[in-house]
């Protein structure tokens, strides 16, 4: 049996993955420290919370596509919550040290081109703080869809998240998703029949 969803009722999340990364290795290590070569070119330690912001997508209604832009190589301690998330990857090879914003431009060419093509997705969730997806948001609300972005609150640039329909911090997401774990987490009376000896 298939399900047919409404019209405009699902959700589309697009990850500019490195750019969050990125802005919670510089919150730990310092502004700019993602940028070096000797630490951007290196295998990273995972710091999303994944599992936090495809809760929140999820939220919004059924998720139709969730599709992350990085270059993977570096970034494969991710694996297991990816996997968890069931998020589709799209590799990104820097063709040199310098260079940036592939994965900013093929994340809004792949968001415009869905959201005008299919009819069933309503809500598209960003998760980067670049400016440079200012335009990507003026198209989208000229198209008629709900624009909701996702971003570090050290990095996001304001007139980005000013020209969405609703913008939320990362950490805000995180430290929500923190405090509802620690709530289901339900410690059991201690027994005194537990460790005694007869």
């Amino acid at each position: 049996m298939r399900h047919e969803a409404a019209p405009r009722s699902c959700v589309a999340l697009y990850w500019d993955f490195e750019n969050l990364h990125a802005a919670l290795v510089d919150e730990r290590a310092g502004e700019g420290a993602y940028a070096k070569p000797d630490a951007r070119f290196r295998v990273q330690e995972p710091l999303v919370d994944v599992a936090a912001i495809v809760a929140f997508a999820a939220g919004l209604g059924p998720l139709a596509i969730n599709r992350a832009y990085a270059n993977w190589q570096y970034l494969g301690r991710y694996r297991d919550a990816l996997l968890q998330g069931a998020i589709d990857l799209v590799q990104m090879f820097p063709p040199g040290a310098a260079a940036k914003n592939g994965a900013d431009i093929r994340l809004c060419l792949d968001a415009l081109e869905d959201a005008t093509r299919l009819g069933h997705v309503g809500t598209v969730v960003v998760v980067g703080g670049d400016s440079d997806f200012m335009p990507l948001s003026h198209k989208l609300k000229a198209a008629g869809v709900t624009l909701v972005g996702i971003g570090a609150r050290a990095n996001t640039n304001r007139h980005w998240a000013a020209s969405c329909h609703e913008f939320r911090y990362y950490e805000t997401l995180a430290t929500a998703r923190a405090a509802d774990d620690a709530d289901a987490t339900v410690s059991l009376p201690s027994s005194p029949l537990l460790g005694s000896s007869t």
